[in-house]
Order: C-alpha cells, then sequence, then structure tokens
C-alpha cells in the first residue's frame, strides 16, 4: 500500500492575508480562489489548503499548525527578502551539517522553518 502527502490544511483568522505571505515570501503559487471557502495554493508541489473555520464541522477545530519546511538554494537572499518584507525571523539556529536554517513567523502564529539546501 503506498502513501504520499496530499495536502496540508492552514485554518486561520484571515485566508487572504495568509495566502498572500505564502506567496509573496515563500513563492506559493494561487490554485484556486474558492471565496467565502478559502484558497488552495501550491507551495513547491506542496498544496496547502487555506480556510477559515469551517461552520459545519463537528469535530473540534483550530487555528494553524506547528511549522512547515522549506528549503532554498540561496539563504542569505532568502532571508534579505523576508526580512525587507518585514517578516518577522525569529530564530537562526547554528548551522548543522553544514546548512544554515531559521525560523519565521507567518499569519496566526504558524511558524516556517528555511533550511539551506547544500
Amino acid at each position: 500500500m503506498a502513501f504520499g502527502t496530499h495536502h496540508v490544511h492552514v485554518k486561520t483568522r484571515d485566508p487572504k492575508k495568509t495566502m498572500q505571505f505564502y506567496v509573496d515570501n515563500l513563492g506559493a503559487t494561487l490554485i484556486a480562489d474558492q471565496g467565502a471557502r478559502g484558497y488552495r495554493v501550491s507551495l513547491h508541489g506542496l498544496q496547502l489548503n487555506i480556510t477559515p473555520l469551517i461552520d459545519t464541522q463537528k469535530r473540534e477545530q483550530h487555528y494553524g499548525i506547528e511549522h512547515i519546511a522549506v528549503d532554498t538554494d540561496d539563504y542569505t537572499a532568502t532571508l534579505a527578502r523576508l526580512r525587507s518584507n518585514g517578516v518577522r525571523v525569529l530564530e537562526e539556529l547554528p548551522p548543522n551539517n553544514g546548512r544554515r536554517v531559521c525560523f519565521l513567523e507567518a499569519p496566526d502564529g504558524v511558524q516556517i522553518e528555511v533550511i539551506e539546501k547544500v
């Protein structure tokens, strides 16, 4: 039996702002604008469903996820662009196995880990 990753669902207070964050800062592309139901974006092949809380859902709901990790082949330029866009960098870690890593804050407190490709 084979499994693959289909999507990550991000629930947020402001779906448009959250979608725009991923597009403007992490190079995501908009797949679908679903109106009041939110957005679907491709984060370099990983589909993110970005929605508000869903009125008809019976199970408990909460905002956000712990973190999403992305990698970049130009860590220095990526970090400079994030900072120039006003993105809050939460922590820069010491290099690990030759890779620089940082965590930044996305809307609703979701953390994004940025990893340098080596």
